[in-house]
C-alpha cells in the first residue's frame, strides 16, 4: 500500500460506542449514544486540555461547526495525559475556559480512545449519518479537508434520505459571575496595581495593590483582534518605558498597552497562525506567530515563549523584528546550543541576571537560558528539574530525581531561588541553584498559573480558583508525599528487529500532493532513549519507513513527525490553494516476541 495514496476510498466501518466513565457535559445531564445522534454527521475530537495542538483544533473548527451547525454534532472526547486531567472537575473547568460549544465525553480511563485506536492529541474521527467511520485525521489543519468532506455527506445523505437535519444536543452551561475568569498571567505595574490576564473574558483588568478590587477593565470582554479586543490573552511584561507586552496568545500576536493612554496596539505577529515553512524571521508584523504564551524583557529584548511549535522566540522593539531565538519546533526536552533544543509547550518565562527561567509544560520541566561566553548571540539551554514528555509527579529533594506536573509559571525569588507554579499539583514549588534542591512552598492551590512578589508576599495566580491569591514566603518547606507518574497511554507492543512505520496520507477530495517545487512531504523520526534505535532515525522525505530496533533495549518511546502539504488539483488554477498538515507523535512501544512489525499511524484518511 501506498500510505500517501490520494485516491478517496470509503470504508464501511461500524464507529463503536462512546464510553466515558467521567460522563457527558455541554449536555444539559443528557447522556447520548451513537444511536441517539443517527442522521447526522458526527465529527469526534479526541483532545486533551494541556495539549496547545488540541487547543489550536478547537479553534479551526469554530467555523465548521456554525456552518453546519444543523447537520453537524461534534463530539469532544477528552482522552487524559496527565493525572489531574483525569479529575471532572478539571474537565469542567477547561471546556469553560476554552469556550467549548459542543458536547464533551469525560473518558478519564481512555477506553473511547482504546476502542478508536486513537495514538495522538489531537485526532478527529468523522461518522457519516449512518454511523460508519468514513476518515480520521491526527493533528492540526485539517479544517478545510473536513468541511469539504462533511458537504460530500450532506449531499450523499440528503439524496439517499438518511440524513436528519435540527438542534443539535449542546446545551450552554449557566455562566458564573466572578471578578475575574480563568485568569492566566499577572504584572505588577510601577503605580503598585496589578495587572490581570483574564483570559477566558477576553481582557486584561487592573486591580488595586490589594489583588482584588478591580480599577478597570481593558477590552471589551468579545473575542477579537481590534484595538479594543483580544482573544484568550496570556503573558505580561513591563518595558523599559513603562508599557505592557501582552501575548495575545489565540491571536497569534503581542500587543502593548499603555497604562498611561490605555491604548493598544498590536506590535508583532499577522493574527495568522504560523505553519512549517513560514518566515521565522523578518518586520514584527509581517511574520506569522503561534500561541504565544508568555513573555519576559530579558537582554534588551522581549523574549517569547512559543507554546504553539515548541520555541523561544524574540522581538527587538528597536529594529522592531522577530526571530527565533532556541528551538527546532520538535516536541520534547534537549539541551544544548539553543538552536538545536527541543521544548514542549514552554509556558512561563522570568528573567534574572544571566538565566532566562522556562515553564516547559509538557515536559513537566524546569529549564533556563544562558548566553555562550565569548558568542555575542550565542545561547545554551539548560534544564534543571525534569526528564521527558511522560514522566511527572510530585517529589521534592535533589533536582535530577525531583517531578513537577505540567508547570506553567516561573516566579525568581529575592534570594535567587526559583518558584515554580506547578500548575497540575496545585502547588507552588521552589528550586534553589545554589544547592540543587527542590521543595514545596504551599499545596492546596487551584492549576496556579503564575505568580508576582508583592514586598514579602507572593500573588498566586489562581486560575481554577478565578483570583490572586496572597502569601507569605514561608521559610520552611511543606512536607508532601512523593507520587511518580507515567502517562497512562498503553505501550504498542512490537516484534524485536525491523519495525515498518508507515504514515498514512490521503490527499483531500480534490486535492493533490504538489510536488511543483520539490518533495511534499516531511518525515522525521528519534527516539527515548536514543539507543532504541539502531538505524532509521533522522529526516527523510518518503512518509514510510524501515526501523531497526537496537537488541538490549527493551522499551522506550518513539518519536515521529510528520508534514504533508496538499494543494488544490485543478491544471487551470496557476495559484491553486494550499494546505499543511502535520502531526507529532510519541509512541510508547515495547518490544516482545510476536509483537507487532508494522506500525501504521494515520495523518490523515484511513489505514485500510
Amino acid at each position: 500500500m501506498n500510505p500517501a495514496a490520494s485516491a478517496p476510498r470509503r470504508a464501511r466501518v461500524r464507529a463503536p460506542e462512546l464510553i466515558g466513565k467521567g460522563g457527558w457535559l455541554n449536555t444539559g445531564d443528557t447522556s447520548y449514544t451513537l444511536a441517539d445522534l443517527r442522521g447526522r454527521i458526527v465529527i469526534l475530537d479526541f483532545w486533551t486540555f494541556c495539549c496547545i495542538n488540541c487547543l489550536h483544533v478547537l479553534d479551526e473548527l469554530r467555523e465548521l461547526e456554525e456552518k453546519h451547525r444543523d447537520t453537524v454534532v461534534i463530539i469532544g472526547v477528552h482522552s487524559p495525559k496527565f493525572v489531574h486531567e483525569a479529575e471532572h472537575q478539571a474537565v469542567v473547568d477547561a471546556v469553560e475556559r476554552y469556550e467549548v460549544h459542543h458536547p464533551v465525553l469525560d473518558d478519564p480511563e481512555l477506553a473511547t480512545w482504546k476502542q478508536y485506536a486513537v495514538r495522538a492529541w489531537p485526532t478527529l474521527v468523522v461518522i457519516d449519518p449512518e454511523g460508519y467511520i468514513v476518515a480520521q485525521h491526527a493533528g492540526e489543519g485539517h479544517a478545510h479537508a473536513i468541511a469539504r468532506l462533511v458537504e460530500e455527506l450532506e449531499a450523499e445523505h440528503a439524496a439517499k434520505g438518511t440524513l436528519r437535519r435540527g438542534d443539535g444536543p449542546y446545551v450552554a452551561p449557566a455562566p458564573v459571575a466572578t471578578d475575574l475568569r480563568f485568569p492566566g498571567k499577572a504584572l505588577v505595574l510601577p503605580s503598585g496595581n496589578v495587572l490581570v490576564s483574564d483570559s477566558t473574558r477576553h481582557q486584561l483588568v487592573e486591580l488595586a495593590a490589594d489583588g482584588e478590587s478591580v480599577v478597570r477593565r481593558i477590552g471589551n470582554g468579545e473575542r477579537g483582534f481590534g484595538p479594543d479586543a483580544f482573544s484568550e490573552p496570556q503573558g505580561l511584561a513591563l518595558l523599559p518605558d513603562g508599557r505592557v507586552v501582552v501575548a495575545d496568545t489565540v491571536n497569534h500576536a503581542l500587543r502593548v498597552f499603555d497604562p498611561a493612554t490605555g491604548a493598544v496596539e498590536t506590535v508583532a505577529g499577522t493574527g495568522r497562525q504560523w505553519w512549517q515553512g513560514s518566515p521565522t524571521a523578518g518586520p514584527a508584523r509581517e511574520v506569522d506567530l503561534s500561541s504565544p504564551w508568555d513573555v519576559a524583557w530579558w537582554r534588551g529584548r522581549v523574549w517569547i515563549a512559543m507554546a504553539g511549535v515548541h520555541q523561544l522566540w524574540t522581538w527587538d522593539p528597536e529594529t522592531d523584528t522577530v526571530a527565533v531565538a532556541a528551538g527546532t519546533t520538535n516536541e520534547g526536552l534537549v539541551d544544548g546550543p539553543a538552536a538545536e533544543a527541543w521544548f514542549a509547550q514552554p509556558s512561563g518565562l522570568a528573567a534574572a541576571g544571566d538565566r532566562l527561567w522556562i515553564a516547559d509544560s509538557e515536559t513537566s520541566a524546569l529549564r533556563w537560558v544562558e548566553p555562550v561566553a565569548g558568542e555575542p548571540d550565542g545561547y545554551a539551554i539548560r534544564t534543571a528539574v525534569g526528564s521527558g514528555l511522560f514522566d511527572f509527579g510530585h517529589r521534592d529533594g535533589a533536582a535530577d530525581q525531583a517531578l513537577l506536573q505540567h508547570p506553567l509559571g516561573v516566579t525568581v525569588l529575592p534570594d535567587g531561588s526559583v518558584a515554580v507554579c506547578d500548575t497540575y499539583n496545585h502547588a507552588l514549588r521552589r528550586y534553589d541553584p545554589a544547592t540543587g534542591e527542590v521543595s514545596t512552598l504551599a499545596t492546596d492551590l487551584r492549576e496556579p498559573s503564575d505568580a508576582v512578589l508583592v514586598g514579602e508576599d507572593i500573588l498566586v495566580v489562581e486560575s481554577a480558583r478565578h483570583r490572586l491569591t496572597r502569601l507569605r514566603l514561608p521559610e520552611e518547606a511543606v512536607r508532601v508525599e512523593s507520587v511518580a507518574h507515567r502517562t497512562q497511554r498503553a505501550a504498542t507492543e512490537v516484534a524485536p528487529g525491523t519495525l515498518r512505520l508507515d504514515v498514512v496520507f490521503r490527499a483531500p477530495t480534490g486535492q493533490k500532493l504538489d510536488d511543483r517545487y520539490g518533495p511534499s512531504t516531511r518525515l522525521q523520526v528519534s527516539s527515548t532513549p536514543p539507543e532504541l534505535l539502531a538505524e532509521g532515525a533522522g529526516q527523510g522525505t518518503d512518509l514510510f519507513r524501515d526501523l531497526v530496533l537496537a537488541e538490549g533495549v527493551g522499551e522506550g518511546v518513539l518519536h515521529v513527525s510528520a508534514m504533508a502539504a496538499s494543494c488544490d488539483d485543478d491544471p487551470e488554477n496557476e495559484y491553486p490553494a494550499c494546505h499543511m498538515h502535520q502531526q507529532d507523535w510519541g509512541v510508547p512501544i515495547r518490544v516482545a516476541d510476536g509483537g507487532a512489525v508494522r506500525l501504521p499511524l494515520v495523518l490523515a484518511g484511513l489505514d485500510d
